[in-house]
């Protein structure tokens, strides 16, 4: 049986893809990786919407190993000692945010990053509803020179097993981490 509805909405789906022009910037699509959605378009949704985060946990490779934490600059938590990262940009991927994120505040890049786990319970964030996307690598410490940039007011190892009072649930994230890291990283 032949769907003309179906016809149609593919045809129009066809039409969006081959009209696309080269001169418009791939942030002109959402979503980027399909590229067929132009985000000029305004959405309203009926239920509201959190925000989502990433923050990346870089463990040294040593007997007793150590966390790269930065002390936060405004608040929430302001002077308080957290794990790097923050706000996923519309238009990157959460990897890209994570490696991103890094860099402005501690300087440092790394090659290999795993996801660990996601956290989201509601009152993680005085902020408001948001979830992170949380990253986790083992470093050479000897190769990175961090140095505190952006949102950090400064930038510090720290023992992971006995890490100073954290902001938000990062304690929970680093217990995490501390369990992830008794089984080896996966290349």
């Amino acid at each position: 049986m032949n769907n003309p509805g179906l016809s149609a909405r593919k045809a129009g789906i066809f039409r969006l893809l081959s009209s696309r022009s080269p001169n418009r910037k791939a942030t002109d699509y959402w979503p980027r990786t399909t590229g067929f959605f132009k985000m000029k378009k305004k959405f309203t949704y009926d239920y509201p919407r959190p925000a989502v985060t990433v923050d990346v946990v870089i463990v040294t490779r040593e007997k007793e190993p150590r966390v790269l934490l930065i002390r936060r600059k405004h608040p929430p938590f302001a002077g308080m000692w957290a794990i790097p990262g923050g706000f996923v940009d519309m238009e990157e991927t959460l990897e890209a945010a994570a490696r991103r994120e890094l860099f402005e505040e501690t300087g440092v890049r790394t090659s290999r990053l795993q996801q660990l786990h996601t956290f989201g319970d509601p009152g993680r964030d005085p902020r408001g509803r948001v979830i992170s996307v949380v990253y986790l690598a083992q470093v050479d410490p000897g190769k990175l020179k961090p140095v505190a940039a952006d949102d950090a007011a400064e930038v510090a190892w720290h023992g992971l097993s006995h890490p100073p009072p954290l902001a938000f649930d990062h304690a929970h994230i680093l217990a995490c981490a501390r369990k992830r890291l008794k089984k080896p990283l996966t290349k």
